[in-house]
């Protein structure tokens, strides 16, 4: 009897809270594998020496920039779609992706292959993630703090305005030369091994200021995932909840963008993923598992591909390839957005 007993806290019963707890610690025990395998798999050294050490430390940077996607994209995407109420749409829908490829080809079509080289490096990647966020930040101001503020033409606005984007790097890329171009799509396919270890100072710090405020502003997002009318009554104040947790969106989407390119689908597999297995509406609870989540999808992806298809530089393809084809599924079932 005492399984099926109501609790007052984030899960309903005892049964669900243990299956969570279970979940976690399968998820954890999963995510010290990949990173075994990430840093130990095809090492030439013997095991235990000073060279295999070295190569280890090697591989270093690969397992902490897997785990900063997988925290960017998983914290992001479930934020998201709580403040907009829709478990559908994603961080992507607002553009973020389309300014990062508009700034690549920009930088390629007007210095030629010079300009892959002026995109890299500690200040561009910073200018990169300032770019993103004012983008966001007039967005988000101009369209949410307004007396007819909505979070459904903002989504309108930011779908056209990363259409508009889209056709303006199309445009540009016409007129590139094969060898620019090749250099341009490099970019462009999300994939591990595009981040730059000179980056990592930049993003770790700006990853745990922004995830450590979503999770202290945890309460206030289950709040508003109840819903407008709800959460006012409850004393919320919820338009500036929302554009701060949209806010905190940016800085980890623009991080996790632009150190490794873009990943459309890649937030909402992780997101779908984890709502199937957290089992809560707790927002402390979903994130933790998330970040646990991702990290086992990209990395495993990253190890298999790597070491038994030898295509590394495929990751971001064959995620994108399941996360869209989920997509299309989930909305089908669903029959709506």
């Amino acid at each position: 009897m005492a399984d099926t007993v109501a609790l007052s806290g984030a899960f309903p019963t005892a049964i669900r809270a243990r299956r969570y707890a279970l979940t976690v610690a399968a998820l954890i025990v999963l995510a010290v594998v990949v990173a075994v395998g990430i840093l130990a798999w095809d090492n030439p050294a013997p095991a235990g020496s000073a060279g295999f050490w070295r190569i280890a430390q090697l591989r270093v940077t690969s397992v902490v920039v897997i785990a900063i996607v997988a925290v960017c994209q998983g914290i992001a995407t479930i934020t998201f779609q709580t403040v907009t109420g829709n478990r559908i749409v994603t961080p992507s829908i607002m553009g973020f992706e389309s300014l990062y490829t508009a700034i690549s080809t920009a930088a390629i079509f007007f210095f030629g292959a010079a300009g892959a080289l002026l995109v890299q490096g500690a200040g561009p990647y910073l200018l990169q993630i300032l770019a993103m966020l004012a983008f966001s930040g007039v967005l988000y101001g101009w369209l949410l703090s307004g007396r007819y503020a909505n979070v459904q033409i903002m989504l309108l606005v930011g779908i056209i305005l990363g259409g508009a984007l889209a056709a303006f790097s199309t445009f540009l890329q016409r007129m590139l030369t094969p060898t620019e171009f090749d250099l341009l799509t490099a970019r462009l396919i999300g994939s591990v091994a595009n981040a730059d270890g000179t980056h990592l100072p930049i993003a770790i710090p700006l990853v745990v200021v922004a995830a450590g405020l979503m999770v202290w502003g945890g309460g206030r997002l289950n709040v508003l995932g109840l819903g407008r009318e709800v959460a006012l009554s409850l004393g919320s104040s919820q338009r500036r909840d929302s554009i701060l947790a949209l806010l905190l969106v940016s800085i980890l989407m623009a991080v996790s963008t632009s150190l490794i390119g873009p990943m459309t689908f890649f937030g909402f597999l992780v997101a779908m993923l984890t709502y199937q297995l957290a089992d809560t509406f707790d927002h402390r609870r979903m994130f933790a598992l998330a970040a646990l989540v991702g990290f086992v999808v990209l990395g495993g992806a990253y190890v298999v591909l790597k070491h038994v298809f030898y295509a590394a530089g495929s990751v971001g393809v064959i995620v994108e390839i399941v996360g869209g084809t989920l997509f299309l599924i989930h909305l089908l079932r669903k029959g709506r957005l």
